[in-house]
């Protein structure tokens, strides 16, 4: 395998954008050289499953026209975007990383990939990710294991590890991710790109998850910018969710000016309850200290909750027994073996079972909202590990068989629907991102993006390129 050379495939969406308005690139550049990196690096990181080369090509020359003739048709045209295989995307099919999912191609657009449609970006393909979307890494039974940018022998993580591994690799500038309990946050931590978990309902979501309420739909970037940008498409309207928000009060770009000048953030390295490998410590205190060289008031404080793993698990594991209520022996014999293993729990819960785990929820919910009314954010390491071996659900030796071992600081903000970014802070000794997991109150996902970005102008960490990239 060659080194790539640099191209319009390292440049942020921004960038593009700019370009394509002086006339300096086009869309048809930028594609073509998005769709190059993918032949030269898929094989080896596995973050594509279905590339649509010539419909990629046929939308770059559309959006070429465009631009020449000074007609943009939305915020987005001609990015190259790929698509996580959880949504639907009129004209392919949606797997889900399953053998037991369908082949037919989706009849509509869901909500998140209509509005990027609409924006202009140009579909490159879907992404990887683990069976119906279940775990904290990515390999599935379908497609195999999705891995690291950094060192193809890691896990990218999970469930959004082939739109984070994609995005860091310069396989298309944007991608969209999914995030039931850190799948944007766990694979961009591990591979040192940026993504946002958004308030839950400020994106449109259709059909509905399965996992319920937990599973947000976040943009997955290599700037805190390009989140805003796509941000701003994603949150449009669209009827077909019930739990959609109102329209924020800015748009997400202008918010990033805002900075952290004035804030007071706690700061917890472990909420209290976490085991932290000592070097993902000295990274994320590093971090911490830049916030407050950007003004802020920078204090340790811990919310005060309890590990609340085991509720979590009653609402995952019940979703994951919606999931596959319908398929005979025959058909999960050809799944996840643990995957059935975890529905086949869920499905044994009771709805008092399930109703307990919802009351820890809304008192998580409640005790979260008194601590940001004293904090405008909570800094935390996004993961308490680096990436380990690939095609694992936990490292080796974990004596704990499930992901949320590991991934402590993620899944307890999908259950009280805060936002939640995570932007790369540091590196280990083995060259390996670690991120910085910025957590603000809900509805609050302006302030979480302008703290992602001035922390982003402030260090140099998202400029460094994976090895596989030279």
């Amino acid at each position: 395998m060659s080194t790539p050379t640099r191209t319009t495939a390292d440049l942020s969406a921004a960038d593009l954008l700019a370009a394509y308005r002086t006339g300096e690139l086009s869309p048809v550049e930028a594609t073509r050289d998005a769709l190059d990196r993918i032949a030269a690096l898929n094989d080896t990181v596995n973050a594509f499953n279905l590339v649509d080369a010539e419909g990629a090509q046929t939308s770059a020359k559309e959006s070429e026209a465009r631009w020449q003739a000074r007609t943009p048709c939305g915020p987005l045209d001609g990015v190259p975007t790929s698509i996580k295989d959880i949504l639907l995307t009129t004209g392919w099919p949606t797997r889900r990383g399953s053998r037991t999912s369908a082949d037919a191609p989706a009849e509509v657009d869901g909500p998140p990939v209509a509005r990027v449609r609409e924006a202009g970006a140009v579909l490159l393909g879907k992404t990887t990710t683990p069976e119906l979307a279940w775990k904290g890494v990515t390999d599935s039974p379908l497609t195999g294991v999705t891995t690291n940018p950094w060192d193809p022998t890691l896990t990218s993580g999970g469930s959004s590890g082939g739109s984070a591994a994609a995005v860091g690799l310069g396989m298309g500038a944007l991608s969209l991710g999914t995030d039931g309990g850190g799948s944007v946050r766990i694979p961009a931590a591990f591979t040192g790109t940026v993504a946002h978990k958004p308030t839950y309902g400020r994106v449109a979501h259709h059909p509905g998850s399965p996992f319920g309420t937990l599973a947000h739909v976040g943009p997955m970037t290599r700037t805190a910018a390009d989140a805003a940008l796509l941000l701003d498409v994603i949150s449009g309207f669209d009827g077909r969710d019930p739990w959609l928000l109102s329209p924020y009060a800015r748009t997400f770009a202008d918010t990033l000016a805002d900075g952290v000048d004035g804030l007071r953030i706690a700061v917890s390295p472990t909420l209290g309850f976490a085991t932290v490998d000592p070097e993902v410590e000295a990274a994320f205190e590093a971090a911490a200290d830049v916030f407050a060289a950007l003004g802020a008031t920078v204090e340790r404080a811990e919310p005060g909750f309890a590990d609340p793993v085991e509720p979590f698990h009653v609402l995952w594991f019940s979703g994951a027994a919606k999931t596959i209520e319908n398929l005979g022996p025959g058909a999960r014999a050809q799944m996840d073996p643990s995957l059935v293993e975890i529905a086949e729990q869920g499905a044994r819960y009771s709805a008092l079972d399930y109703l307990t785990a919802m009351a820890v929820r809304n008192d998580l919910g409640t005790l979260m909202g008194a601590f940001h009314a004293e904090y405008d954010l909570l800094l935390t390491p996004t993961l308490p590990i680096p990436a380990f071996a690939g095609g694992l659900e936990v490292p080796p030796g974990s004596p704990d068989p499930r992901w949320t071992s590991w991934t402590p600081f993620t899944y307890p903000f999908n259950m009280t629907q805060q936002p939640a970014a995570s932007v790369p802070c540091g590196f280990t000794s083995a060259g390996l991102p670690v991120g910085l997991q910025i957590v603000g109150p809900r509805h609050a996902d302006g302030r979480v993006l302008a703290a992602a970005h001035a922390f982003e102008t402030a260090t140099d960490h998202h400029t460094r390129r994976p090895p596989l990239l030279g």
